[in-house]
């Protein structure tokens, strides 16, 4: 085992494209963790400080803003707007037949869809923006702008997050992996190390079982989701020659149980978060009605409470079938196969091949979308046994790191695979 590591790092240092592409990486996400440390003007870091720590909600979206959010920095939105403006457009989609039409276009279409993203996260932004403003404001944590200082904030952050939009896409094109989750991964990482102190000053001295459980429960969740991203439903192809029904090869399909990886759990939360924070926003209002609606709703959505994770629950599941049907298209695999002369024994191809393949997909993904639910929320329901108050946001955390790792690895085999196989070819 440690032999094939060794060998997988010397390929990786041996190969030019895939050295050049993590160094680009590396480049990014430390341009990005730099810009991250830029505070945004006239914040009280102290009171700013004291809200994120008494807050597993402010914590768990620092968790998605990409580790930018808990010192107010110039990228303070992170990737927020950019994660709703996605599914808006994948929701659109699925609605606006002429984008359905477009997504069907290959790369041209992708390019256009991201494009429309893209104006999209603008204004999404610039409300964003507004709303932290207000939501600071309340806390005492900033205090009254006038207009220009105020259009200059939301300016500034609005960039801010059109910068961490453009750093992902520069990851995705020039470098490995997900540029979006590999910066939501980058923020997770750095701030593992504050989270881990934090959980063992609040359990240090309490009984030792509990701190056992703990990690007993931690190494097991690690190792579910790693068997689970690794896991696979392999269905035989076979091949035949042209005019003959001799079958000449064979191979395998491979569908993955959890085809749509951590892009549910980001989805989810970009959603679940939104009630507490319109209750935060409206918790200050001078109507006494709407301050006490706005309190319940917040004091009802928040990550300890039985309505927030079940409906965090049935979002990640709901997302994960959702963004599967995105990334895989049974009838592009059906039409594919009956091309190269290749069919699944036992059915015929075309049409019978697309519902078989959607008949297994929705069996594998229940399968995916229960876990992926199941580990999101399972955190919240130990913290009141363990005492660690961040412990739903360690527990998320760790799902998007070790599944970011994963896909990371695939990706980096895949290239190598590839690179094997044009050395032998000559290319």
């Amino acid at each position: 085992m440690l032999s094939e590591i060794t060998r997988f790092f010397i390929n990786l240092f041996l190969s030019k494209d895939l050295r050049k592409k993590l160094i680009i990486t590396l480049i990014v996400l430390v341009f990005f963790r730099l810009l991250a440390h830029i505070p945004a003007t006239g914040i009280d870091r102290t009171s700013l400080q004291a809200l994120f720590s008494g807050s597993p909600l402010l914590s768990l979206l620092d968790v998605f803003s990409g580790g930018t959010l808990a010192n107010f920095s110039i990228l303070a939105l992170g990737l927020g707007p950019y994660i709703n403006a996605s599914i808006i457009m994948q929701l659109l989609t699925y609605v606006i037949p002429k984008l359905d039409e477009l997504s069907k276009e290959g790369e041209y279409g992708q390019e256009k869809i991201n494009q429309y993203t893209r104006f999209i996260t603008v204004p999404l932004a610039l409300f964003q923006a507004f709303g932290m403003y207000s939501l600071l404001k309340s806390q005492h944590v900033i205090p009254q702008l006038d207009i220009l200082r105020l259009i200059s904030l939301i300016l500034t952050m609005t960039v801010g997050a059109m910068l961490a939009v453009w750093l992902g896409e520069l990851i995705t094109e020039y470098g490995v992996g997900n540029g979006v989750s590999f910066l939501i991964f980058a923020g997770i990482v750095s701030r593992l190390p504050v989270i881990i102190g934090q959980s063992a000053s609040i359990v240090q001295g309490e009984d030792v079982l509990k701190i056992v459980i703990f990690l007993i429960l931690a190494v097991l969740i690690v190792g579910a989701i790693v068997f689970m991203n690794e896991a696979t439903r392999q269905i035989p192809i076979n091949y035949a020659r042209r005019g003959s029904r001799v079958s000449v090869g064979s191979s395998y399909l491979p569908l993955r149980l959890n085809q749509a990886g951590v892009i549910p759990i980001i989805f989810a939360v970009s959603l679940v978060l939104l009630p507490s924070l319109l209750g935060q926003f409206l918790s200050g209002v001078a109507n006494v009605r709407v301050a006490r609606f706005a309190s319940d709703l917040a004091q009802t959505f928040t990550p300890q409470s039985m309505i927030y994770n079940v409906v965090y629950f049935l979002l990640v599941f709901g997302f994960t079938y959702f963004y599967t049907s995105v990334v895989f298209n049974p009838e592009k695999i059906a039409e594919n196969l009956q091309k190269n002369g290749g069919f699944i024994p036992g059915i015929r191809p075309g049409k019978q091949t697309v519902e078989y393949l959607n008949k297994v997909l929705t069996r594998i993904t229940f399968s995916g979308a229960l876990f992926l639910g199941v580990v999101a929320v399972m955190p919240s329901f130990f913290q009141s046994f363990i005492g660690v108050a961040n412990l739903a946001v360690g527990g998320t955390g760790v799902l998007i790191v070790v599944s970011v790792v994963l896909e990371l690895t695939r990706d980096l085999q895949a290239q190598l695979v590839m690179k094997r196989y044009d050395s032998f070819l000559g290319r």
